[in-house]
């Protein structure tokens, strides 16, 4: 590697040109801000203006923008920064905001705090829009976790949002129920008529577990024509099974296929979660093959 000579290096100076630095952050759609807090008085460079959705000229009041903050995003920034003025110190985070013309945006939001004697006076940072952003993560999270023939949630996302649940989590208190669906003679299906027929079978089916289990905490379609509906703990035992037997009648019917119409039915097996969802799989998993062994169109509950 060639090295300049002491006459050819030059000494990096620090950039203090504010319209430069204003420009270079709008490259990457960065803008600042600034709040002071005791008249609770904002300022803003015209990109935040931009991520609110709002005219330069626009009067308003900090609790006019903190109402444009998504509910989940508005409770965490609002701890952040009580957080950071009771330390001091600084935080960061991704928040969702939806501008007044009812357009979601997401942006990263830096903050730090200025301290005068010994109390925080100010916060300021740096917001960016990074919308575009979110929305590509969550395209390639759709894909990871769903899957491509159904549009319902893959095995990886049932063992995510289902079996790696810890015993007495919030979420697994949530769900009150398992239940595990087979096609009936899907070999048949595909040997009688193809395999691209059996697949316009499968994401029928799957569109109408969704359709017709719309509360439930998951959907997803676990194996080739295995499904799996994680139900909702919110009725007792007996009126869900009921109710779920009441239903059942809405996935056996036909499936137009190329002018032919290809009879589908299905066992299934349902098992109440009373401890581990692993334990819970097993046993809606026993009483789906017993299910199988009985006939057709069958349900059985686990013991």
């Amino acid at each position: 590697m060639h090295l300049q000579t002491d006459r050819q290096r030059s000494t990096i100076r620090p950039l203090t040109d504010g319209n430069l630095v204003a420009q270079a952050a709008a490259l990457v759609g960065m803008s600042a801000w600034s709040c002071d807090l005791a008249s609770e008085a904002l300022e803003w460079t015209p990109g935040v203006f931009d991520i609110f959705g709002l005219d330069a000229g626009t009067r308003f009041e900090r609790q006019d923008t903190v109402a444009l903050y998504c509910e989940e995003s508005r409770e965490a920034m609002l701890r952040l920064r009580a957080g950071a003025i009771e330390t001091p110190s600084a935080f960061s985070m991704e928040a969702q905001i939806r501008q007044p013309g009812g357009e979601l945006r997401w942006m990263r939001l830096a903050a730090r705090t200025r301290v005068e004697n010994g109390r925080v006076v100010q916060l300021y940072g740096m917001k960016q829009d990074i919308t575009q952003d979110r929305l590509r993560w969550e395209d390639l999270r759709r894909l990871a976790e769903n899957d491509a023939l159904t549009g319902l949630g893959n095995r990886a996302r049932f063992q995510s949002e289902f079996l790696d649940l810890p015993e007495g989590s919030e979420r697994l208190a949530r769900i009150g129920a398992l239940a595990l669906f087979d096609l009936d003679d899907f070999k048949g299906i595909n040997d009688r008529w193809g395999h691209a027929a059996g697949d316009t079978c499968i994401a029928r089916f799957g569109q109408r577990l969704a359709e017709t289990f719309p509360n439930a905490a998951l959907v997803a379609r676990i194996g080739g024509d295995e499904f799996a509906v994680a139900l909702p703990a919110t009725v007792r035992p007996a009126a869900l099974e009921m109710a779920m037997r009441r239903r059942l009648g809405r996935l056996v019917t036909q499936v137009e296929w190329q002018e032919t119409s290809i009879p589908i039915g299905f066992s299934a097996g349902l098992a109440f979660l009373t401890g581990s969802p692993e334990a819970a799989f097993a046993a809606a998993d026993a009483a789906l093959y017993r299910a199988k062994r009985s006939g057709r169109n069958a349900l059985r509950v686990a013991a």
